[in-house]
């Protein structure tokens, strides 16, 4: 799946979870989903607990959480975001790296 399609899996909504980030569909948000990681769970084990996620809904957290940290990144820079392909495409790679861990 492609990254900007990853992304379109997380939503915000000020009615839903008080605007956090959620994964589509959803009332679990980015946020919980990394602190379960962040605490020992297992992707195998989220999708185990949670029967309506998938893989690519994991994957979409990990990613939205780098594009939020790169782009924090570039603001106190005050650089464009366009200016930056090497940058864009170091953060998919980490991305990518996220998922291979979580297999």
């Amino acid at each position: 799946m492609k990254d900007q399609q990853l992304l379109e899996r997380i939503t915000v909504n000020p009615k839903v979870m008080v605007g956090k980030p959620v994964i589509k569909d959803t009332r679990l948000t980015v946020e919980y989903i990394l602190n379960l990681l962040a605490h020992g769970a297992t992707a195998a084990e989220i999708l185990e607990e949670y029967k309506g996620l998938t893989m690519d809904d994991i994957q979409a957290c990990w990613l939205f959480c780098l594009a939020l940290s790169y782009l924090k990144r570039i603001s106190r820079k005050g650089t464009s975001y366009v200016n930056q392909p090497k940058e864009v495409s170091s953060l998919f790679v980490c991305a990518n790296s996220f998922h291979q861990l979580l297999k």
